[in-house]
């Protein structure tokens, strides 16, 4: 990666301040470090209220921010507010990942996203989520532009992180950074199914805090 061009990355309108939302620091890491290399001011976002346990949830952001720390990115730390995120969640128990629950948890997320921007300045909002193989590009970037079309100040920027080997450099750097590596999307439910499908094949359910990124 040492010898890597990137390409110059513009924001919506020729802005130049952003809002990354993110969601853990495995993902966010490409983004950060592609607009790091674009001259793109932009801060950190962290507003993730789905994750379970509170202990993966401390692990997933303190990940991130040691990493904002070390390129000198502001970082903001949102409530964890998980009875709101609940409350929301009723009733999509049992819904499969990609369903109705994960858009309910992608305009939560983004909404609070949005209003932040609005009320501190920032004209464009994006989010490190649609990085991952396994989250649906459409779906993120739909929640995305509904959060910021509450404000004509506000755009959602829909660029597509994974392409130009961007999910490939993701792996490259946490494991550069010796990321924590989680093993689940993030909520309750996502850590049941998971677990049951592991058991399924023979595996053993997910360990919270014990894999990393580049670990012998």
């Amino acid at each position: 990666m040492t010898d890597l061009v990137r390409p110059v990355l513009t924001p919506p309108e020729g802005q130049k301040k952003v809002l990354l939302h993110s969601c853990c620091a495995p993902c966010s890491g490409e983004v950060m470090e592609a607009m790091t290399a674009s001259g793109i001011d932009y801060t950190i976002f962290f507003y993730n209220p789905n994750i379970h346990p509170k202990e993966e949830y401390l692990l997933r952001k303190e990940e991130n921010v040691r990493f904002a720390r070390e390129h000198d990115v502001p970082f903001v730390d949102a409530d964890y507010d998980t009875a709101n995120w609940f409350k929301r969640a009723k009733g999509l128990e049992w819904v499969p990942e990609r369903g109705e629950r994960c858009t309910m948890c992608f305009d939560m997320r983004f909404e609070r996203t949005a209003l932040y921007a609005h009320e501190n300045g920032f004209p464009v909002i994006t989010s490190s989520l649609g990085i991952s193989r396994w989250k649906d590009m459409n779906q993120i970037n739909g929640s995305g532009e509904r959060a910021a079309g509450h404000y004509p100040d506000l755009t959602y920027w829909t660029f597509n992180w994974r392409k130009g080997g961007g999910a490939a450099r993701m792996i490259e750097i946490s494991k550069r950074e010796r990321f924590y590596q989680q093993e689940y999307c993030g909520c309750v439910y996502s850590l049941r199914d998971s677990n049951a499908h592991r058991v399924s094949q023979g595996r053993e359910e997910i360990r919270i805090g014990e894999l990393f990124y580049g670990a012998e």
